[in-house]
């Protein structure tokens, strides 16, 4: 199975990445009438999935045993990169005064065990906590979250090289702000389809950028610009009548993954977000509300009872998009570099056969 990024109450599974964003899918085992696990994971295995945000239902508050029920079980030999405690926890208070204490206690805990390589960070839902998505130059986060919670959390991402996590769907935002241009939310190119931002001179195509950037801005505004941006949730649910006729989900997932895969980054970041996770593997089957739930997903994805699964229980896709061609995607610096590298191998393999043709050409 692909390698994880676990948090308490989901699990990521990462695989190294280049300077493209790694890609990946939401998958909830505790649900009823799937696949068992070993299926699924050889299905991720042939859709060439090389990441996975596992949802733990579980929620267990002392960070030590939690750690020795669910990371010391598949530590090493899963690549568990990330624990988040929670998600989207700024919408109750009592959870949020103790949400940094329990991310400082599962890193020392982790600490005490041994274990440097897994970060630890929480969840946060875009709609719950920034101000603006447009322009991006004016995003902050939203009062009192940003003072309480998130500046001293993005303090301690910086000190311990962890990320910042955010469910970000550009469908909700559409739905909110019905002037903005379907083909800007689904990445369709269009000579027309960018707005620009005037304070930075950033001209964006698409939506998820801009909103990422909207992180970006008010990460900077907040003081850490650096730490890196994960997407743990974004996606298109299978929704209207109209546009289930006009394929929006699988026209919004083909373009977030060409998009992704292509490395381009965004205007404010030029390796954008360090990863990003399709919300979600299979259809739940059933309809929460907006409150936060024991799975810890986000109530952006639970608010309407919608469909968000990539894939029917029998593990068919149900949408035309492959998340790898099977091959790495270079940057294009690393591209020219590997190509000079080259260059200087031939040279030093034939420099005396070099010499004498540069004899030629100039001494005839």
């Amino acid at each position: 199975m692909p390698p994880l990024l676990l948090l308490t109450s989901t699990l990521l599974l990462l695989s190294a990445s280049s300077f493209a964003a790694t890609i990946g899918v939401t998958y909830n085992p505790s649900l009823p009438n799937l696949p068992p696990p070993e299926r699924v994971a050889s299905t991720l295995q042939s859709l060439r999935i090389p990441a996975v945000r596992l949802l733990d239902p579980s929620n267990r508050s002392a960070a030590a045993l939690w750690l020795h029920s669910h990371v010391l079980p598949y530590h090493p030999r899963t690549h568990i990169s990330l624990i988040s405690a929670g998600s989207d926890f700024t919408t109750t208070a009592s959870t949020s005064a103790e949400l940094l204490p329990a991310i400082r206690n599962l890193r020392l805990a982790l600490l005490d065990l041994g274990i440097r390589t897994i970060s630890v960070s929480t969840t946060f839902s875009f709609i719950d906590i920034m101000t603006t998505s447009f322009p991006p130059s004016a995003a902050e986060f939203q009062e009192p979250i940003g003072s309480l919670i998130v500046r001293p959390l993005l303090q301690f991402l910086d000190e311990t090289n962890s990320s910042f996590l955010i469910n970000l769907y550009p469908y909700n935002i559409f739905k909110i702000k019905s002037e903005i241009p379907v083909g800007f939310v689904l990445f369709q190119s269009n000579p027309f389809n960018f707005r620009d931002d005037d304070v930075t001179g950033a001209r964006y195509r698409n939506l998820f950028d801009m909103m990422v950037d909207a992180i970006v801005a008010a990460m900077a505004v907040s003081g850490q610009e650096n730490v890196p941006v994960i997407v743990t949730e974004t996606g298109w649910p299978t929704g209207s009548e109209a546009e289930d006729a006009g394929n929006y989900a699988e026209m919004y997932l083909r373009g977030l993954i060409t998009h992704l895969r292509s490395g381009s980054g965004t205007p404010l970041r030029k390796e954008g977000a360090a990863e990003a996770y399709v919300y979600e593997l299979f259809d739940e089957g059933i309809q929460r509300g907006t409150t936060n739930n024991s799975n810890g997903t986000s109530s952006e994805a639970a608010a309407g009872g919608k469909q968000w699964g990539i894939l029917y229980p029998n593990m068919t896709m149900k949408y035309r998009f492959r998340f790898s061609d099977g091959i790495r995607l270079y940057h294009p610096r690393l591209a020219r570099l590997l190509a000079l590298i080259f260059l200087l191998i031939v040279y030093l393999h034939y420099w005396k056969e070099f010499l004498e043709i540069l004899d030629i050409i100039f001494n005839g």
